[in-house]
């Protein structure tokens, strides 16, 4: 980024470093942005179109990208991410940060609960076995226990593979430090290890269902 202005660059350079990194060995590519899934170049071209023809790049077994945002997480590249299988690895992280459609909105994250839920229907249809991922934020102001236990369903539901979770903290010029209803240290903190609970036991249950199969592996040094 430059300046808070995010710099699309033109896809055909983007697929000249993918061939050209494929021509060093290179045999993981990952295309990264603040929102990656908005990404459109000059003519026009989106991360659907980037994902069709990364996946077509000789050399290259596995594509990712990171950083999607749910509200840009349209049919586009979930119908790519599918035609690319098995080159565009199986795995999304799609940060939900909250299962409160009330705390959504006060984010101002652009998409409700019920959205975010059928983002991740529409990727299990499409691509089925796929692995999720998310970041969650625990006692945003004004999160209340109903909203925390939205927030909990959302992970049963989901049954994320991993998620990054965070105590929310007050970080100073934020909207969010000036909002009333700032949620006590306390109560942030036993929500958070109920909710560390339930993943970490969600983890156990879906890494249990690979034993005894034949997995590929990258290892990185």
């Amino acid at each position: 980024q430059t300046r808070g202005r995010e710099i699309h660059r033109n896809m055909d350079q983007v697929l000249a470093e993918v061939r050209d990194l494929a021509r060093q060995g290179t045999i993981e590519i990952e295309f990264l942005g603040q929102t990656v899934n908005a990404y459109r170049d000059a003519a026009g071209r989106t991360l659907a179109t980037l994902l069709e023809h990364g996946s077509r790049v000789e050399g290259i077994p596995r594509l990712r990208f990171t950083n999607p945002h749910p509200a840009q997480m349209t049919p586009a590249p979930i119908d790519s991410m599918a035609a690319a299988q098995p080159v565009v690895c199986p795995y999304l992280h799609l940060p939900v940060q909250s299962g409160s459609s009330s705390v959504l909105k006060a984010m101002r994250r652009g998409y409700d609960r019920d959205a975010y839920l059928e983002k991740i229907a529409q990727l299990r249809r499409r691509i089925p076995g796929i692995a999720l991922g998310t970041d969650i934020i625990v006692g945003f102001p004004g999160e209340t226990e109903e909203d925390f236990e939205a927030t909990m369903d959302v992970v049963r539901r989901a049954r994320f593979a991993s998620a990054f979770t965070f105590q929310y903290s007050p970080r100073p010029g934020t909207p969010a430090a000036e909002m009333d209803n700032q949620i006590p240290k306390e109560i942030v903190q036993e929500r958070f290890e109920r909710l560390v609970a339930l993943q970490d036991s969600i983890q156990a249950e879906e890494n249990a269902t690979l034993v005894g199969t034949d997995v590929e592996l990258l290892v990185q040094a």
